[in-house]
């Protein structure tokens, strides 16, 4: 009798590892589907329009405002090539960045973000 318990014991305890292993390898699968994606054309297709549009706004108003890009990087303490990437989509500035652009072309931080969200 007290063999027969230890074997249902040891029958449940294999149980138990298989559904841990089980829940451990879709998790995994999880991961590497969600890396898959978010490494997708589309996405970076999406992420890509978003930082363009975002440049684009940055040097429109630069140009409206009748800045040189030394001027803004001057301005904003940073260099003159992190303006041009910014306006270029290779990088995006950083939020305090983005907020002193927006009172270096006299403009609300909501206004510059509206554009962002109409295109």
């Amino acid at each position: 009798m007290q063999f027969l318990g230890l074997f249902m014991l040891i029958i449940n305890l294999l149980l138990l590892a298989v559904i841990c292993g089980g829940i451990v390898y879709l998790f995994i699968l999880l991961v590497k589907a969600l890396k898959k994606y978010l490494k997708s054309t589309p996405i970076k297709e999406e992420k890509k329009k978003v930082c363009q549009t975002l440049g684009e706004i940055i040097k429109e108003n630069r140009i409206r405002c009748k800045m040189t890009q030394e001027f803004v990087a001057e301005s904003l303490g940073v260099s003159r090539q992190a303006v041009s990437k910014w306006e270029n989509g290779t990088s995006d500035p950083s939020t305090s960045n983005l907020i002193a652009l927006a009172k270096l072309f006299k403009m609300d931080l909501r206004e510059m973000l509206e554009k962002l969200n109409e295109e």
